[in-house]
């Protein structure tokens, strides 16, 4: 069964390549993306266990990432919300956590961290083996 991800993130050249990345090194198919925070709790409140992923921005074209945090607290045990931002600074990632974050990753240099998380989650071989 394929690892599925959701992703909330607006700028569509990030969202295109992060989806590109993480369906070759960790095989996780993509099941839907937003770009504002209403989007993004209309879609979980909608889809309950079908994600296993998701991959959240804080700015959003409207609204907040941290409200989707939120809206992902009540979900299933092996469900993992990840923020990737251009803003973790130690608050943040701090204030992310309190809200049912599992990991934060800085998009300016975190990028090889969430893949590597994403490769160990989804059981995927690492790239190489």
């Amino acid at each position: 069964m394929p690892f599925r991800a959701y992703i909330v993130e607006d700028s569509p050249t990030i969202r295109e390549n992060l989806i590109e990345t993480l369906q070759e090194l960790a095989e996780i198919e993509p099941v839907g993306t937003a770009e504002t925070e209403r989007e993004g709790k209309r879609w979980f409140a909608a889809n309950d266990g079908r994600w296993d992923l998701a991959i959240v921005d804080l700015f959003l074209k409207e609204g907040s990432g941290l409200g989707v945090l939120e809206a992902c607290r009540a979900r299933a045990a092996g469900q993992r919300v990840v923020v990737l931002s251009n803003y973790a600074t130690v608050d943040m990632r701090k204030r992310c956590l309190q809200l049912g974050a599992d990991a934060i990753f800085d998009k300016s240099n975190e990028i090889d961290a969430l893949v590597e998380y994403c490769i160990e989650l989804s059981g995927s071989p690492q790239p190489g083996q």
